[in-house]
């Protein structure tokens, strides 16, 4: 492979159009109301260079948090006002690993992801140049570490899983990797990117 290759790879599939996904993609039996109101929100899926291939930062979201604590996850979170939602996903990842906004290239986005907590999620996927140390906003996150871009491309490093939420069993996917246990809507996005370099 030649240097970057993986980099290359993402780029030209983010060039094709997805559809949107959502945590009840694989819960068809759930209704949902038409007049829930979905918030906007946005994450950053940051892709670290390494010689020929990527990682990606994940972080793992802090126990005290209302929504998803002590899930996986990329930095992000609500849109405020009238930002961007490129803006939103680049301030956040800032506020919440120290990733100054100057070190990130976007090269695309991919659907929106549609979560139980009724936000309606824009992922952007930005290449990190230059040296990164994160600095963790210790309210926020518990943690960031970074995980192979080649695993999370592995379609078969996803499971379909499920657990009672609200009364009911509810599926998801799953990829692990070590220590992390990366599911629910974090997943979700994740096999859409792989989905579309596969494609």
């Amino acid at each position: 492979m030649t240097k970057n290759s993986q980099i290359k790879l993402i780029e030209a599939a983010l060039a094709n159009t997805g559809a949107a996904s959502s945590d009840y993609d694989l819960n068809p039996d759930i209704t949902l109301p038409d007049t829930r109101v979905l918030r906007d929100a946005a994450v950053l899926v940051g892709l670290i260079p390494t010689g020929d291939s990527a990682q990606v930062v994940l972080t793992k979201r802090s126990s005290a948090l209302k929504h998803h604590p002590g899930q996986i996850a990329f930095p992000g979170g609500k849109r405020d006002g009238n930002e961007s939602s490129a803006t939103t996903a680049l301030r956040e990842a800032e506020e919440e690993i120290g990733l100054d906004r100057r070190q990130v290239r976007l090269i695309g986005s991919l659907p929106s992801h549609e979560t139980v907590t009724s936000f309606q999620v824009t992922p952007h996927v930005g290449v990190i140049e230059g040296p990164f140390v994160p600095i963790v906003e210790e309210g926020e996150v518990a943690e960031m570490f970074t995980v192979p871009l080649s695993h999370v491309l592995d379609l078969d490093n996803y499971s379909i899983e499920g657990r009672r939420w609200r009364g009911q069993r509810r599926h998801y996917y799953a990829a692990p990797y070590g220590p992390y246990y990366i599911w629910g809507a974090t997943a979700r996005m994740l096999r859409t990117l792989a989905e579309q370099v596969h494609r």
